[in-house]
């Protein structure tokens, strides 16, 4: 295509919005609209995200060492610990710090241990997980080490967390498809609408011989116009809604000793996500309407 017919084609494109501009503000809203829900939707996973591997990092497994092994017997309990496949961290803890944290956690009914000395304590490991659905197959193979005495853990929370996780996923990903669908189909009837009050120019173009690629050129642009206008304004909306949901929620976060993730640190990958969803579904629904129409009734005058 010559550079002069794409400068006109796109030039029409542009006047097709122009011409059709309340259907054209229509079709921005709700898909600005539909991005939002989604840029929410991914948000909002993250967070929870965040907030589970918060969660997560406590959910600590605690490996007790057997009773009167020598120290490299003990070393070698922390060497095998580490080579576990799914093991992230291993931490050595001496009774004599396990005895201290005791200590602290009773505060002033520490005194109730006095004169008792740490010597009725194991050694000890602190282990922390890399995938906490491998959760139970991992806490399996740590009491399978030789001079492990016994494992404390928690695997009904592991569960739970999972079972979050998987069930946010899931959510996440059925919303942002069903509201794609909607953004393809709004989009499809703002080119169908243009196409209906220009139907006597196509058939016309038909009837001289224009293609249809020259035809569905400035509808196709059209849809990219209103989809990137869409993912700009998208990307504010989201950014003032995040900024006052981070004023509310912050408080309540902390509880989960987490933090909310900041929204300068995922903008570019939502501006990206904004105007790549926004830009595609303007074509793809510019080019199924155009195309049906072109197939049903281009060549009717």
């Amino acid at each position: 295509m010559k550079a002069s017919s794409l400068r006109y084609l796109t030039k029409e494109g542009f006047r097709n919005i122009r011409v059709n501009r309340l259907m054209s503000l229509a079709s921005v809203t709700v898909l600005m609209s539909c991005l939002v829900i989604i840029g929410a939707a991914v948000l909002l996973f993250l967070n929870i995200n965040n907030i589970l591997v918060g969660i997560e990092s406590q959910n600590i497994v605690m490996a007790f060492v057997q009773d009167g092994v020598s120290e490299a017997q003990t070393a070698q309990v922390g060497t095998d610990l580490g080579q576990i496949e799914n093991v992230d961290t291993v931490e050595f803890v001496s009774r004599e710090e396990g005895y201290q944290s005791i200590l602290e956690s009773m505060g002033g009914d520490a005194s109730l241990l006095e004169g008792v000395d740490s010597g009725f304590l194991p050694d000890s490991y602190r282990i922390t997980l890399k995938d906490m659905s491998a959760f139970a197959a991992t806490v399996a193979q740590i009491k399978a080490v030789p001079n492990v005495m016994t494992v404390r853990e928690n695997t009904a929370l592991a569960d739970k967390l999972t079972e979050i996780r998987n069930s946010v996923t899931y959510v996440a990903v059925g919303i942002i498809a069903l509201l794609l669908i909607v953004s393809l189909f709004i989009i499809g009837n703002t080119v169908r609408v243009t196409m209906y009050n220009r139907r006597l120019e196509i058939g016309i173009m038909k009837a001289v011989g224009a293609t249809n690629s020259f035809i569905r050129w400035p509808f196709i642009i059209e849809g990219m116009i209103i989809g990137l206008f869409a993912a700009c304004l998208s990307e504010l909306v989201l950014y003032i809604l995040y900024t006052v949901a981070e004023n509310e929620l912050a408080s309540i976060v902390v509880m989960f000793d987490s933090s909310l993730v900041p929204f300068t640190q995922n903008a570019v990958m939502l501006f990206v996500f904004f105007a790549v969803t926004g830009v595609l579904t303007g074509v793809i629904g510019s080019s199924i309407s155009m195309g049906r129409y072109l197939r049903n009734q281009g060549g009717v005058v």
